[in-house]
């Protein structure tokens, strides 16, 4: 009897748990449909981009503004690569240091370089994960006509 009780006491703190973490995590289930696939999507250019760019009125012009903010994330990490581990080489002259400085620097650089995109560009106004689904499901519709 007591077993029992435990067995849906702790059922329930699983239930909790994954209930907790789903709500955090719901923002993946824009991706499910294109993730979750046999076949997986063929894969689309630059030029498919911008002709969804084009033609979507709403979602293109956020989309656009999202992959602008990607060249700040690129730069952020290089920069940030570089300078910690030169950094880090300058003052230790140890390699292993230097490897893991230009790993963390390239990490904390992308993220710095996307919280400046964030400002710059006002990407806390718009919804990019919806315009980044959006475009999947119109290239769906597009390579597979349904």
């Amino acid at each position: 009897m007591a077993g029992n009780t435990q067995d849906s006491s702790s059922q329930s703190f699983w239930e909790g748990y994954k209930e907790f973490w789903c709500d955090r995590f719901s923002f993946l289930n824009n991706y499910s449909t294109f993730i979750k696939r046999d076949k997986p999507l063929t894969s689309w250019s630059n030029s498919d981009v911008e002709e969804f760019i084009a033609s979507d009125p709403l979602h293109g012009p956020v989309l656009r503004t999202a992959r602008e903010a990607v060249q700040y994330g690129v730069t952020g990490s290089a920069l940030g690569a570089l300078f910690t581990a030169g950094f880090a080489w300058k003052y230790s002259r140890s390699l292993h240091g230097a490897g893991l400085s230009l790993l963390a620097g390239g990490v904390f650089g992308w993220t710095f370089g996307h919280e400046i995109a964030n400002h710059a560009l006002q990407l806390y106004r718009v919804d990019t994960l919806a315009s980044e689904a959006k475009f999947l499901e119109w290239w769906k519709t597009k390579t597979e006509g349904y």
